[in-house]
């Protein structure tokens, strides 16, 4: 099977890498995370990343999130995108990543963070606008 990227997707029209993770997810800790990914769109556009990330499961492309975990600081991402991550690694369960990094993130990541973390609690009451 040939993982295309996902700018290659959106501009075919077809679904994304992304989009087809979130679909293969088993559960919702890696729908979330997949979710998280495929919204922040530019770790999953990098090929080291799709390589230790992604795997072919009977024609179907899953997350295999154990193959990052070791590597984040290998896969040449910038602070933003490798807290961002670190974080995502966290929702599946995979390592331990403080709070601490929050900072590192954009506005843009962080408000990815934030969804996935009430879709975590299973709320969505709560809203996320501007700041007061």
């Amino acid at each position: 099977m040939t993982i295309i990227t996902t700018t290659a997707a959106r501009d075919s029209g077809g679904p994304t890498l992304g989009q087809l993770l979130v679909k293969s997810a088993n559960d919702g800790r890696d729908r979330i995370a997949a979710q998280a990914l495929a919204d922040e769109e530019t770790i999953l556009d990098r090929a080291n990343v799709r390589a230790a990330l992604v795997a072919d499961e009977d024609g179907t492309p899953i997350c295999r999130w154990e193959g990052l975990m070791g590597r984040t600081y290998a896969l040449g991402l910038d602070d933003h995108q490798r807290a961002f991550l670190g974080l995502v690694l966290s929702i599946v369960g995979i390592g331990h990543i403080t709070l601490a990094v929050v900072p590192d993130l954009d506005e843009r990541r962080m408000l990815i963070v934030l969804r996935a973390i009430l879709r975590l609690t299973d709320n969505d009451r709560v809203a996320i606008g501007t700041r007061m």
